[in-house]
């Protein structure tokens, strides 16, 4: 009897349970369920692709192919775009870089960057510039027919982001600088590589390239920090020393450095041979740069550097170089972080997701740029709506370094301009791989021929 009524007692619990669970759990989790395929339907619609890589491998081989737009119109047609990102870039420049820090920390490292490169600073460094661009021609560019554009002016923007940036000039550094090219030139093409560290893989040997060019940076701030401790330097010498003065840790300036080497070198020079390729293309635009730079030309006397002033009166080559960006922009597309849950066009975007903003495809819609895959420089003499052209990205976000970019183009397209003429040789028909930036084949080969500059002076001096 006993046995029957403790059964019962067991059962009546275990009833009770069930009852519980049916009356009160179970609506619950049905609820949380609800709500998580609420979630899920608000997600943008697409497919993740790979395991691991995402849709990496589709993206890179259409950088590979430069039809990088048609495979962002096909996904972003009817999907927003979910691949998951790549932690390329991180590794070779740095967790500690400017672009991935968030929150205060990106303001205190971005005040920081924007104090060293404000107009007044930038202003002084427009001679420095001046006799690096000047330097660069008469080396490589005189007594030549020839030239590989895109190599010239890598080597041009390396050694002005080493002379101005950092402060290593040609007489004192020159060792170093060459080290820091070579290891440079290698960490650059890991960017884009799929993060696979093996010895044998892309990615491992640009990673190895990475951790000599770190140790390099390593050892600069190390002689910086003697100087700056002994009186030697001040902190408007170089960024490196004024980042020492701010009182950043070596890990946080060799990432920023090693990310600043990125930005201030390939995008520039990427700019550089894509204004050179369309002015071929486009003879009136030619034939307005020529005439702006020649005015300014004939306002020199011999062997005179170029002053702020005179870059105030290169309104046109910097339209060029803006509808060059608009074109070609040197980074294809940005990775960015949602740091919270974010709705967008009625989907959600969860927190920690990865966002890929296209600004090739911002830059050419036909609705803000009319027929836009013409060059047409003029489009930049008149306003522009906010957030349509966004090169150097915007808001909180802007490139701290823009007008330092502004600065180094003028310069060269002058002294490019007013001493060679140029057109693309035979063969090189001016196409162009996006991987892992901008390349044009053989380098955008150019036929060129000097201009004779002393007539030119002389005729701006007898008026």
């Amino acid at each position: 009897m006993k046995k029957m009524e403790m059964e019962a007692s067991v059962l009546a619990a275990l009833a009770a349970v069930i009852v519980a669970f049916i009356l009160l759990v179970l609506p619950h989790l049905r609820k949380q369920s609800l709500s998580q395929d609420n979630r899920r339907r608000q997600l943008p619609p697409g497919s993740f692709g790979l395991p691991v890589v995402g849709q990496t491998v589709g993206l890179l081989r259409a950088l590979r192919a430069n039809t990088g737009e048609a495979w962002l119109r096909r996904w972003a047609s009817d999907t927003a775009l979910t691949a998951k990102s790549s932690t390329s870039f991180n590794s070779m420049v740095g967790r500690r870089n400017i672009r991935e820090l968030v929150g205060d920390d990106h303001r205190r490292v971005r005040a920081m960057m924007v104090q060293f490169l404000k107009l007044d600073i930038v202003r002084s460094y427009v001679a420095s510039m001046d006799d690096e661009v000047r330097h660069h021609l008469r080396a490589h560019w005189d007594g030549r027919t020839s030239i590989a554009v895109m190599p010239s002016m890598k080597s041009l923007t390396f050694d002005i982001m080493c002379t101005v940036i950092f402060g290593l000039g040609r007489a004192d550094h020159a060792a170093v600088r060459r080290e820091l090219s070579a290891e440079f030139q290698q960490l650059v093409r890991g960017i884009w590589a799929i993060p696979v560290n093996l010895p044998f893989t892309s990615f491992g040997k640009c990673l190895a390239a990475s951790r000599r060019g770190r140790r390099t940076v390593g050892a600069i701030i190390k002689e910086k920090r003697a100087k700056l401790e002994s009186g030697h330097s001040s902190p408007s010498d170089d960024l490196m020393t004024h980042m020492l003065a701010e009182g950043l840790a070596d890990e946080e300036i060799i990432d920023n450095v090693m990310f600043m080497m990125v930005a201030a070198h390939d995008t520039t020079a990427s700019l550089l041979t894509f204004i050179l390729r369309h002015l071929d293309g486009n003879r009136d635009a030619y034939g307005r740069v020529v005439a702006e730079q020649q005015k300014v030309a004939r306002s020199k006397a011999p062997g005179e550097a170029l002053s702020w002033d005179d870059l105030g009166k290169m309104k046109y080559t910097w339209s060029a170089a803006m509808e060059t960006l608009r074109l070609v922009p040197p980074v294809f597309s940005m990775l960015k972080r949602a740091v919270e849950d974010v709705e967008f066009d009625g989907h959600l975007i969860p927190k920690g997701w990865q966002v890929l903003g296209a600004m090739n495809l911002t830059q050419q819609d036909p609705a803000i740029f009319p027929e836009p895959s013409r060059f047409e420089p003029a489009r930049f003499e008149s306003p522009i709506p906010p957030y349509s052209f966004v090169a150097f990205g915007g808001g909180a976000r802007l490139c701290p370094g823009n007008e330092f970019t502004r600065v180094e183009t003028l310069v060269a397209m002058h002294y490019i301009v007013t001493g060679f003429k140029w057109k693309l040789a035979d063969g090189c028909d001016g196409s162009f791989s996006r991987y892992p930036m901008p390349s044009p084949a053989q380098g955008l080969l150019i036929n060129i021929e000097p201009i004779d500059t002393t007539t030119t002076v002389a005729a701006g001096i007898s008026k």
